[in-house]
């Protein structure tokens, strides 16, 4: 099979790579980059758990190709924290007790920053949204949405 390059930046950094055409994005940021942050789950679109943000927009690394990323800014739950300090969401949802086995969190955890991102003042609703395409088979959610939504608190305290 062929190996085709792609470039882009992930988590700040740019990023060169030789891949094989067809290679998902969770394939190549796994398997080629070493980022294990994207969580395999279903492989299907279905459960969340491979969740990346590509220029802005939350993806389903699972479905992308990578090839299609080419010149592209993605983020993964691996580049949230900066010099040993959680992002945020990660802060809230450690402090609200909103995971258990964690499978689900980094795909949860890149929905709530996608989510907080572009409305920082989120309603409930907004939260039951925007992680509406991620399964959790253990917390059963109001843990989980209780933490978005002291994140998006603890921003605007923050920012005020």
């Amino acid at each position: 099979m062929a190996r085709i390059p792609v470039q882009f930046r992930l988590n700040g950094d740019d990023r060169a790579e030789f891949i094989e055409s067809g290679t998902t994005l969770f394939h190549a940021l796994r398997d080629t980059m070493g980022d294990m942050s994207p969580k395999g789950g279903c492989h299907q679109g279905s459960c969340g758990a491979c969740s990346v943000i590509i220029d802005g927009e939350l993806r389903l690394s699972c479905l992308t190709l990578a090839e299609t990323c080419e010149g592209a800014e993605i983020e993964t739950t691996a580049g949230l924290g900066q010099d040993g300090v959680l992002h945020p969401v990660q802060r809230a949802i450690l402090d609200g007790f909103a995971t258990q086995c964690g499978f689900c969190t980094p795909g949860m955890v890149m929905a709530a920053k996608a989510l907080l991102d572009r409305t920082p003042n989120p309603s409930r609703e907004d939260v039951v949204e925007a992680i509406s395409g991620n399964i959790c088979r253990c917390t059963g959610y109001e843990p989980i949405i209780a933490a978005v939504l002291a994140a998006a608190r603890s921003n605007s305290q923050n920012a005020g």
